[in-house]
Formats: C-alpha cells, structure tokens, sequence
C-alpha cells in the first residue's frame, strides 16, 4: 500500500489537518463569536402506498413525520459526539420542515440550525436531515424496504469570516 506524502498546510484548503498532515481539531478560540445558520437537506423516496401510510398517520409505529422531527433536532444537538472532529457548541435554534412530495412520490427534509458562536452550524444541519432521513426509514421500513435515500446537502450557510453560501 502507497502511503499518502503530508500535504504543506499552505498547500491545502483542509482545514482539518496540520502541516504535517495529521487530524486534528481547529482552534477556533480566537475566532469571533458571530450569529451562524445552515440549512441542509435532503429526500427519501418510496412507494407511493408508503407515503400514503405516512400521510394518513396509519404506519404502525406512530407518527413517522413527528417522530422523525425530534429525532432530526436530537441529531443536531449530539453532532459533536458523531463527528469527531466537530466542536460541540450551543445550538439557539434546530426547526424540520418536510414536504410530501406525491408525484415522486417521496419526502424532503429540510433542516435549519443556528447558533451565536466561533464556528458553523452545517454539520448540525446536515446530521439532523441524515437522521430524520434514517427515522422515516426505520418507522416504514416494515412496509417498504426499498426506500433510497439522496439528494442530502447544504443548501445554504451565512454567518463568520467566510460570509455566505448559497447553492440552490
């Protein structure tokens, strides 16, 4: 196996790594503390029989979308403990939205997070869609086992040094 030559950290855009190209966690105790927010989202597709067992709140395991909302903004508040090299960092606001989508037929998520600190929330809001994803699937999987999930992203971000992204 070829071993991967330590990238100069001038070199490199990757914030993670040192200069002598090990992992590490990026000091953001000088940064200034800043109101930040990212949406993030993403869709699982199914058969349409599955999303009427949704829409109709008759899936055997409760309210899919409901539970699927608070296991979203659980996600958002733990991202820390999944991502290992993210900061932990106090979260003012964690919302869901879904979209039933028939015609695909399918649901969007889309998550928003925010937070007055020294780094982003697009994490916090990528892992609350990927989880709210993962709860529709595991609380319809007994009708459905084929659903795909796809099209997971940030759709935007704004706040800190680096300003605002758009990518709609």
């Amino acid at each position: 196996m070829t071993s991967i030559p330590a990238i100069p950290e001038t070199a490199s855009p990757l914030t993670h790594f040192d200069a002598q190209g090990q992992a590490h966690m990026v000091d953001v105790g000088a940064k200034a503390a800043t109101h930040r927010t990212a949406v993030a989202e993403g869709r699982i597709q199914m058969q349409p029989a599955t999303l009427a067992l949704i829409q109709q709140g008759s899936a055997k395991k409760g309210d899919v979308l409901g539970v699927a909302r608070i296991a979203g903004i659980m996600a958002a508040k733990r991202t820390s403990e999944l991502i290992p090299l993210c900061h932990p960092i106090a979260l003012t606001r964690v919302a869901l939205e879904f979209a039933v989508e028939p015609q695909t037929p399918a649901v969007r998520v889309q998550a928003t997070a925010e937070t007055v600190g020294p780094t982003g929330v697009e994490m916090e809001a990528l892992t609350a869609v990927q989880v709210a994803l993962l709860t529709i699937y595991d609380m319809c999987k007994a009708a459905d086992r084929a659903m795909v999930i796809t099209d997971v992203r940030l759709l935007e971000k704004h706040g800190g040094k680096s300003g605002s992204f758009v990518n709609r």
